[in-house]
């Protein structure tokens, strides 16, 4: 399958290799929600760079071989390549010709499921996914660093999209990965085995659930989380999205994950920005914070009461994209584990497709946050990794029975950090658990 230009034949080499050479390790299976498998339908699959994204395509691609499907279905092509430089919409065109050439009897009979990764590098892939979607039967995955790739499918695909967000390692998925049973009823587990779970839970907060970051030591370990922010900063901020201001980035990059679930607002990080003699335009600044959010580098969450979906939040808590990055940049000085817990419950409302927000009281207590399900379900939860201090869990009571008066109808929900750190006397309707529990439950 190559012809023409060195970058035909180049990819005719590479849709070779992915047809007939070994399928990539396995890896540990993901828990990840899709839709049904439909031909015309195309799916980007995104997150952060290095959290399993190409790994997961690999697995869809095994999956599909294990129900039937014949390998020569199965075309995959990996664009982040320095070979395939210059590559362009008709490169990609003439392939899929080359493609069907091949295989004639497929055309029109058999879809064919095309993973493309890395393919926003292209100029024009959208209109280039649509006309293959238009033409012939097929399913296509799209993986992808960035959030805003869902937005850039959908002018041209109308109704043809959903996304996969392929997140760090949850709890169940690190447990897997470090080849420890997932306890069926967490909360039924015997005295000796709560131990050994509490123990690895600390763990998985201060590891994190970067793949390639298990079992490096702790040194080596932020060296390579250093490097994973180092590069999405210059792929996808200065290379595709054209930032200049590299200064700047840098900088709110280390204000907004060296305070992981502190609060923020523009104006404080422009006053940051500015502290350290870094000129940029306050209206700059939100723009940057967007992207750095769009690469999933950081995860926000609007106060409550800005609750204008359609306006960008000016204020709310800043999270990072996983707990392991906390250690890299945390630099109030104080202990890591709340935080570590804070960020690993809102990443596991964010797989769970929940609404998040953040609320401040009337007189100012907080709830760290209030979970809007699809069915229009309300939630209150706090999350305390302190609990047996009185005066750390009063507060979170009394922030949760202040916002009750706004929130009648949302359910009520205390996470710890332990078993032993829930208070034997609760309010009525609180419900209260470990927050590794929580993590092992299924969505429901």
């Amino acid at each position: 399958m190559s012809a023409g230009s060195p970058i035909a034949a180049r990819l005719g080499e590479k849709l070779t290799s992915s047809l007939t050479g070994e399928l990539p390790a396995v890896g540990t299976t993901r828990n990840l929600s899709r839709g049904a498998s439909t031909a015309n339908k195309v799916t980007p699959v995104i997150g952060m760079r290095r959290t399993g994204k190409t790994t997961y395509l690999h697995q869809l691609r095994r999956e599909r071989l294990q129900q039937g499907i014949p390998r020569e279905r199965l075309p995959y092509l990996h664009f982040d390549d320095e070979s395939l430089e210059g590559v362009t919409v008709r490169h990609l065109h003439g392939l899929i010709e080359e493609y069907y050439r091949s295989f004639p009897a497929l055309r029109g009979e058999s879809t064919v499921i095309w993973c493309f990764d890395e393919i926003e590098i292209v100029p024009g892939w959208e209109r280039f996914v649509r006309s293959l979607l238009d033409s012939d039967k097929v399913e296509v995955f799209i993986g992808g660093a960035r959030a805003s790739l869902l937005p850039a499918i959908s002018p041209e695909l109308p109704g043809r999209t959903g996304e996969i967000v392929v997140y760090p390692f949850s709890f169940e998925e690190y447990l897997r990965r470090h080849g420890q049973s997932v306890p069926q009823s967490p909360a039924a587990v015997s005295p000796s085995q709560r131990a050994a779970l509490e123990q690895t839970f600390l763990e998985f907060l201060e590891r994190g659930g970067f793949p390639q970051a298990q079992g490096l030591a702790a040194k080596d370990r932020r060296v390579l989380l250093h490097d994973y922010v180092d590069l999405a900063i210059l792929r996808d901020l200065l290379e595709r999205r054209g930032v200049t201001n590299v200064a700047a980035v840098r900088s709110l990059v280390r204000q907004l994950l060296g305070s992981p679930a502190a609060p923020y607002s523009i104006e404080k990080l422009h006053t940051g920005l500015r502290a350290q003699g870094i000129t940029v335009p306050r209206d700059h600044v939100l723009p940057l914070v967007q992207h750095l959010e769009d690469c999933f580098l950081v995860r926000t969450v609007r106060m409550e009461s800005d609750s204008d979906p359609q306006r960008p939040a000016q204020a709310g808590k800043v999270y990072p994209i996983d707990t392991g990055l906390i250690a890299v940049y945390e630099r109030r000085g104080e202990p890591a584990t709340a935080a570590a817990l804070k960020t690993a419950v809102l990443l596991e409302l964010e797989r769970r497709g929940r609404e998040v927000t953040h609320v401040r009281t009337p007189v100012g207590r907080e709830v760290d946050f209030l979970v809007r399900s699809s069915g229009g379900a309300q939630e209150l939860i706090q999350v305390c990794a302190a609990a047996t201090d009185f005066g750390v869990i009063e507060r979170a009571l009394q922030g949760l029975r202040e916002a009750e008066q706004s929130y009648p109808h949302a359910t009520k929900r205390l996470l710890t950090l332990t078993r032993d750190s829930i208070p034997e006397k609760l309010p009525v309707g609180l419900s209260a658990q470990p927050a590794y529990e929580w993590l092992l439950a299924s969505s429901d």
